[in-house]
């Protein structure tokens, strides 16, 4: 029998991390060289490296019990942990109620498009999951480029949205900021602010990074800037490890009470719940401890630690620019100095760029800047420098904090090894880029596109 698959779903590309994840074994499977054994240096992937809490690991077995169904919106006490979580470390208070808790903070930013009308603004760059899930909808959708200062300018903002008639204008707002690490301040929240009460525009505001931030006080949430028009996502993926739980949750806006009972029969119709003892868990994970206080501070010095050394090295490779982190494990490397050398060895585009650097011998994978919704021929990308044993990193730095500069470059290079050689590899393929030594890109270049 055959069997005839719905256009909508024929339209959607595969996403761009699973994409390059297929790649990847491909060439590992099929490269001839001996050393390849060792895979690649792995600059693509935005996962953290850390191991999940233990107090939530502890918190999973003794509730694994728990086989009813949970509460659509989530359970009372995990509902309650959050607000607490959120009163502690963002300064935001909230009420419980607003709180609704979804399998991963993608899924109900997923379920906000679906039920919110009107136009998405979305800033690029942007992390690769936003504009998939807009096309799936076919929502109408504008792209906010935010220049270089990569991040969201008021005036072009309200110029933007002042050629939109909608209704209601949807802006993403991602921060801590995937893929560039970078930080907005209340200042800046406060414009954007400004602009979004004037012509109507709610914001959802993915702060999935928000526990990641180096120094936690520059951190201000947009549902504290603006609470009234802000839907305020995150969960445990990045700053708890924990992304195989598949937890996130939504605060939803002040003086809200249609909306959520909208947004309940969505996610009861789609899901009906979260885990139950995965939510048991999450309680552990979002409640006040010095057991969680010592995780965060570790992880994120850990971050800091790794992103400093990786914008050192990188922007040390000639003509190369890139943000420089202030949260996340991220980084937005600018390689356009080397456009024209790149164009002379037919790498027109950033997808071929990406996929010319995983080839023998450089073995490195990062995320191209058509991915992250730039233009084909921006020759930017995304490296995420997590590419390290985290738990071996976590006990060392337990064990022997770095305090000087010399000490936290000693810690990468034990630690994290695999950084340092993946980013001399860069610099290795502009070497030969100047060269124009193409023939040792190309040799195999022609079998082993990238699916789709």
């Amino acid at each position: 029998m055959k069997f005839i698959v719905d256009q909508q779903v024929e339209d959607i590309e595969l996403p761009e991390n699973l994409r390059l994840n297929t790649f990847l074994q491909e060439f590992h499977q099929d490269c001839p060289h001996p050393e390849c054994n060792f895979g690649f240096y792995g600059f693509a992937f935005g996962q953290s490296p850390f191991h999940v809490p233990q107090i939530m690991q502890t918190a999973l077995q003794k509730n694994s019990d728990k086989g009813k169904y949970a509460p659509v919106p989530g359970i009372e006490e995990l509902r309650e942990a959050i607000a607490t979580y959120n009163k502690h470390y963002f300064g935001m208070d909230i009420d419980p109620k607003r709180v609704y808790v979804g399998p991963g903070t993608k899924e109900l930013i997923f379920n906000l498009f679906e039920i919110l009308h009107g136009t998405v603004i979305l800033p690029t760059p942007a992390w690769i999951g936003y504009l998939p899930q807009i096309r799936f909808l076919k929502k109408n959708y504008h792209m906010l480029p935010t220049k270089s200062s990569r991040k969201i300018n008021a005036d072009d903002l309200k110029k933007l949205a002042l050629r939109l008639h909608d209704r209601q204008k949807i802006l993403i707002l991602n921060n801590p900021n995937n893929p560039t690490g970078l930080l907005y301040s209340r200042l800046e929240l406060e414009e954007i602010a400004d602009i979004c009460r004037e012509q109507n525009i709610t914001v959802i505001s993915d702060e999935i990074y928000a526990q990641t931030t180096y120094d936690m006080k520059e951190f201000v949430s947009m549902g504290k800037i603006y609470p009234e028009g802000t839907f305020v996502t995150n969960g445990l993926s990045k700053s708890h490890a924990a992304g195989g739980y598949r937890l996130g949750y939504v605060i939803f806006p002040q003086y809200v009470t249609e909306l959520k009972q909208q947004f309940k029969k969505i996610l009861a119709t789609e899901y009906t719940a979260v885990s139950t003892p995965i939510q048991h868990a999450a309680v552990a994970g979002f409640e006040i401890s010095k057991e969680m206080d010592e995780y965060f501070e570790i992880t994120r010095r850990i971050h800091e630690i790794m992103g400093e050394y990786t914008y050192n090295a990188v922007t040390a490779i000639d003509g190369v620019k890139a943000t420089k982190p202030e949260a996340t494990f991220y980084l937005l490397a600018n390689f356009n100095h080397y456009s024209s050398e790149l164009a002379g060895s037919k790498i027109q585009v950033s997808q071929r760029f990406a996929e010319s650097l995983i080839q023998h011998p450089y073995h490195t994978a990062i995320v191209g800047g058509d991915s992250l919704v730039l233009e084909r021929t921006d020759f930017s990308a995304r490296m995420a420098f997590v590419d390290y044993d985290g738990t071996k990193a976590f006990e060392n730095y337990k064990n022997n904090k770095p305090k000087t500069a010399s000490d936290k470059l000693e810690f990468v290079k034990t630690n994290a090894p695999r950084i340092v050689a993946g980013i001399k590899m860069i610099d290795l393929y502009f070497q030969h880029i100047k060269k124009n030594a193409s023939s040792k890109i190309e040799c195999k270049f022609d079998s082993l596109r990238v699916p789709g």
